[in-house]
């Protein structure tokens, strides 16, 4: 990086056009804490290289289906309880990538398998067995996306 760019700012309409967010998302985010952009003679919002890597990192994050408060325990080393936010979340997607290994499993199945009604095969009944047995599922329908 040259040592111009390290220098160089952004409004706040250039800083979200950068990462395709709406403007209003960066103000919730300084609004709660997530950034802290420098103000310039007008008052305006001026973004930095430190500002631009958060919001990369935020955004980075938030993909990876981090709640705000999860990314502030990220990013804030003083954050009060920040080990056990972070160990939680490396659980959860510890959890959340055997769930779609276990999904890749069952449609890589089912894309080879001969069974017309797919419910009917015993092999792919094996990838649901905790669920007819009444185990709780990994992912609650709360979790689920549409």
């Amino acid at each position: 990086m040259k040592a111009n760019e390290k220098n160089e700012t952004w409004t706040v309409g250039e800083l979200a056009a950068r990462f395709d967010l709406p403007t209003n998302v960066l103000r919730h985010w300084e609004t709660i804490g997530l950034l802290r952009p420098a103000r310039d003679a007008s008052g305006y919002r001026r973004y930095g290289h430190d500002d631009l890597v958060r919001v990369a990192v935020i955004v980075r994050n938030k993909s990876a289906g981090m709640s705000l408060d999860q990314i502030r325990a990220l990013i804030d080393g003083e954050e009060k309880g920040r080990h056990e936010v972070l160990e939680a979340h490396l659980r959860d997607l510890d959890e959340r990538s055997r769930a779609i290994e276990r999904s890749r499993e069952m449609t890589e199945h089912a894309l080879r398998c001969q069974a017309h009604d797919i419910v009917a095969c015993p092999r792919f009944a094996g990838f649901v067995a905790d669920l007819t047995a009444g185990r709780t599922p990994s992912v609650r329908p709360d979790e689920w996306h549409f």
